[in-house]
């Protein structure tokens, strides 16, 4: 079974965070890395989606710098959503070229592993139908527990998936999350009424995606990303 590292970058800046997966994708792209998962959280920043809307952000650029939200246009799929404290965000940088080449099966493999580590709190998350992500059903709707939006270049993936553990829900009032305004999100602390510690769920999550990817994933710190990248960089500049 091949490894893919976990990277865990703990609370980083949003533009910080895309500059690694630029990095980590260039380099799997080259060939000169192994796949990698990189687990964040981040400061308050809302992210809109290629297929996004700008009607959906609810407020204007003053109220976000009073607040203190950063705000990006990003090349990832999907529409808009809200990225801050308490919420796991994923980012697989994977050759699905290697592993299988479909973008709806590398979707649904990304909610199966988000489903099968909120089973593991007693809580049953599901799909609904024509909404990606995964939903948690209350009374007579579903309420978001976690959002998907993949990039797909050449088959390495990049950006990848949002789960609320512990978020401030309110935030998303900023906003119309993913572009469905008859559904809120929601957060696993919110659904279990007690606290829970992100990295809890980060590793419940890693572990069940590689076991549906085939992967053995294995802890790694940010000092040895930032030597492996140096080092594939340094490679591919000699051999070019």
């Amino acid at each position: 079974m091949r490894i893919c590292p976990i990277v865990d970058l703990r609370l980083i800046g949003y533009a910080e965070a895309l500059g690694f997966q630029k990095r980590t994708v260039a380099a799997r792209k080259a060939g000169v890395i192994e796949d990698m998962l990189l687990l964040c959280e981040h400061p308050h920043v809302i992210t809109q989606g290629r297929n996004g809307k700008r009607e959906h952000l609810l407020v204007s650029d003053q109220v976000l710098r009073q607040k203190g939200v950063e705000y990006y246009e990003t090349s990832r799929g999907g529409d808009i959503t809200y990225h801050g404290p308490g919420q796991i965000v994923g980012y697989p940088i994977l050759n699905l070229g290697a592993i299988r080449r479909d973008v709806v099966w590398y979707v649904r493999t990304l909610e199966e592993a988000m489903i099968r580590a909120t089973a593991e709190f007693g809580i049953t998350a599901e799909r609904v139908a024509g909404k990606t992500g995964i939903w948690v059903r209350t009374g007579n709707t579903e309420e978001k527990l976690a959002a998907i939006g993949v990039h797909i270049s050449r088959w390495v993936t990049s950006h990848g998936f949002a789960y609320n553990v512990s978020t401030d829900l309110r935030n998303f009032e900023l906003i119309v999350p993913c572009g469905i305004a008859d559904r809120k999100a929601t957060s696993l602390e919110k659904l279990l009424g007690r606290r829970i510690e992100v990295g809890e769920v980060a590793l419940r999550i890693a572990k069940h995606l590689g076991e549906l990817l085939g992967r053995e994933m294995k802890e790694t710190s940010k000092k040895e990303l930032l030597e492996k990248l140096e080092h594939a960089e340094q490679t591919v500049a000699i051999s070019a």
